[in-house]
């Protein structure tokens, strides 16, 4: 499942817990549904519509192979630096906030 609205992205922002990182930058916060949904926010800082577009297909992939606990809202904010980062630190810095956000979830 997707995040789709600006309010649910405001909510997570607003209410969740923050996880910043060399390569993306996410937050997480629980939710009614019961399963996990996933947002990305790829903006313009960090190249043109290609990379943006490259950016949020490695966030999905990352998603799909490590989907998190049941019932978490996760937005990823990639950065610049994860275009140039290997899949193996990319996948690192994923899992390290995922185990920080079961912790403290």
């Amino acid at each position: 499942m997707k995040l789709r609205r600006r309010a649910e992205f405001t909510r997570v922002y607003d209410h969740g817990t923050r996880y910043r990182g060399r390569l993306m930058t996410c937050f997480a916060l629980p939710n009614e549904v019961g399963a996990p949904r996933l947002g990305i926010a790829a903006s313009q800082k960090i190249g043109n519509a290609v990379v943006r577009n490259r950016a949020k297909r490695l966030v999905r992939e990352l998603f799909r192979g490590r989907k998190p606990v049941a019932g978490i809202d996760l937005v990823v904010i990639p950065r610049r630096e994860m275009m140039d980062a290997s899949w193996r630190n990319i996948e690192a810095e994923y899992c390290a906030a995922l185990q920080r956000f079961a912790k403290i979830l």
